[in-house]
């Protein structure tokens, strides 16, 4: 017998001996993953094999003690060099929104204003759609014009009909001609507080809604029926658990989302774990019921989601010096301290996890202030975004045990901008991650899609690489704050699980934990930095089952 073949009959005898040999008290399991490194999160670091039964962890280890519980029934995926993590988590995203984008007009990767409005002409061309048109997902960054998208470009190819196309980050909308007239809006038309409408040079309208402002175009947009939102969730799922997350902090979700969603989980449709952050204006029943899951813990209701400023990219967010390409704003405080106060006090009254948009440094500092005089110290209070802060207002996170929820891919997209928008000085606090980390504080790592694209190994690659994905990076774009892999892999496993108070269930792989897990096709923590965003995910598990993959 040749050597190949002692070794081909060795391997087929260890495969065969497990049934016979299992203790007749020893309970199957029902998923065992093995074939590639597997990265726990805890100790020991590494293993290789996860046996899973009931929907959690029963084995943490060698394979050959894995494969004592390979039974008939026992559905074993061999990952083929693959790695498997802790189920990875978008602390931050608008999980409709996701769907939404890919059901509607997309202006996603749009690399110029022409290139936008050729998408937008084709899109009317071939849809023929009736009334009001919206899209989403145009910046302006790199674009050659240098300017944001104009009601100028827009009106050449839809003279009549409205057309209102949302920036990428949501705090900006163009409309054509078209749609400022259907909305009664003109040059002597006022801003509401906490928005801005643009004006160019000759004081006319350029079309550019900001922030608040937007709100006076909201009745152009069809209300979705609840057989669009079904439709978007249904989408998203697909995306979501397709790019390798587990789970969603979806942001700004409605009431009746809430409702949706817990209706679809009763169906068994709902393969995402989802942690829900209810807009303030829709957030009444959550204060006065108090924090909600449904029965197997994949849907929970427990944030309410308020907004301090608007975002960078619009000059929205709120800086406590003039913007430095731009010495007239220093941006806009979209609700009033009164009314923020208001929700927080409501909020800890009610057992409701705080969750506040802050972008600016004086959105964040002028936050910090408001949870601190509200006693927030340990309630697990968040600050999603926290993007520019003043260094000296880092230590009052830790302080007050606010969690930092920061998304890397802003710092790789937002570095072609923000150092004009903000100078040098104040590029010391801005993405600062690793000395949040260092400060004491939690920071959970997410995506904000349909803002970004959300893919997590392009959100890991940004917190370990702080480039851009050609390699790009500012000299003065702060290269110390990018994080260890060790570190990038607790942003989007272990904080996200502290972040939505679910440590002990989730966020690591161990014996009794739920099996939520990620395999990628690229090891993480040894490929590269320019490999990581190549990879997909190969693997999906939540609470057990598997929902994606990859063929």
């Amino acid at each position: 017998m040749t050597m190949r073949s002692l070794l081909a009959a060795a391997l087929a005898a260890v495969l065969a001996a497990p049934a016979a040999a299992r203790p007749a008290d020893v309970q199957p399991a029902d998923l065992v993953i093995w074939g590639g490194p597997i990265y726990t999160g805890a100790q020991p670091a590494t293993a290789q094999a996860v046996a899973v039964r009931g929907g959690r962890i029963v084995h943490v280890g060698p394979r050959a003690d894995a494969q004592v519980l390979v039974g008939e029934a026992t559905r074993v995926v061999d990952l083929a060099g693959a790695a498997l993590f802790p189920g990875f988590t978008d602390s931050h995203a608008h999980l409709r929104g996701v769907g939404e984008r890919e059901l509607s007009l997309n202006l996603e990767g749009a690399k110029s204003a022409a290139e936008a409005v050729r998408r937008v002409k084709a899109h009317l061309d071939a849809r023929k759609p009736e009334g009001p048109v919206w899209g989403r997902g145009w910046i302006e960054t790199g674009w050659p014009e240098g300017r944001f998208l104009e009601r100028g470009d827009i009106d050449p190819i839809a003279p009549d009909q409205p057309v209102l196309l949302t920036r990428a980050d949501g705090h900006a909308l163009v409309a054509n001609s078209a749609a400022l007239k259907a909305a009664g809006i003109d040059e002597s038309t006022a801003a509401p507080p906490g928005g801005e409408i643009l004006k160019g040079p000759d004081g006319r309208l350029t079309g550019v809604l900001v922030d608040n402002a937007m709100r006076l175009v909201a009745s152009l947009r069809r209300a979705p029926t609840e057989a669009d939102r079904r439709a978007a969730f249904e989408a998203a799922f697909r995306v979501e658990t397709a790019y390798g997350w587990t789970g969603v902090h979806s942001m700004s979700a409605t009431w009746a989302d809430v409702d949706l969603l817990e209706r679809m989980n009763a169906e068994g449709v709902t393969p995402l774990r989802v942690y829900n952050a209810v807009d303030a204006a829709q957030a009444g029943p959550l204060f006065e019921g108090g924090p909600r899951a449904t029965k197997d813990g994949l849907i929970v209701t427990r944030a309410v989601k308020l907004y301090e400023d608007g975002a960078l990219g619009s000059r929205g967010a709120a800086l406590f010096e003039p913007y430095a390409d731009a010495p007239d704003t220093r941006g806009l405080v979209v609700t009033p301290p009164e009314a923020m106060r208001a929700s927080m006090a409501r909020a800890r009254a009610s057992g409701i996890q705080v969750a506040a948009h802050a972008i600016g440094d004086r959105g964040n500092a002028e936050v910090l202030d408001i949870m601190a005089a509200e006693n927030a110290r340990g309630l697990r209070w968040r600050i999603e975004h926290a993007q520019v802060v003043r260094p000296s207002d880092i230590p009052r996170f830790a302080d007050l045990g606010v969690i930092a929820s920061m998304q890397p891919s802003h710092a790789i997209g937002d570095l072609h901008f923000a150092p004009s928008r903000l100078g040098d000085a104040r590029l010391r606090g801005a993405y600062a991650w690793t000395s949040m980390r260092r400060a004491g504080v939690v920071v959970a790592g997410g995506s904000d899609a349909p803002v970004e694209r959300g893919d997590p190994l392009i959100e890991f690659y940004a917190a370990v690489a702080r480039k851009d994905l050609n390699g790009f990076s500012a000299p003065n774009w702060a290269p110390q704050e990018a994080l260890s892999r060790e570190a990038a892999l607790a942003m989007f496993t272990s904080a996200p699980a502290y972040a939505r108070f679910a440590e002990v269930e989730l966020g690591t792989i161990e014996v009794s934990k739920r099996a939520d897990l990620s395999a990628f096709s690229v090891d993480l923590m040894t490929a590269p930095e320019a490999e990581i965003p190549k990879g997909r995910a190969v693997l999906t598990v939540v609470d057990g089952k598997v929902v994606h993959q990859a063929q």
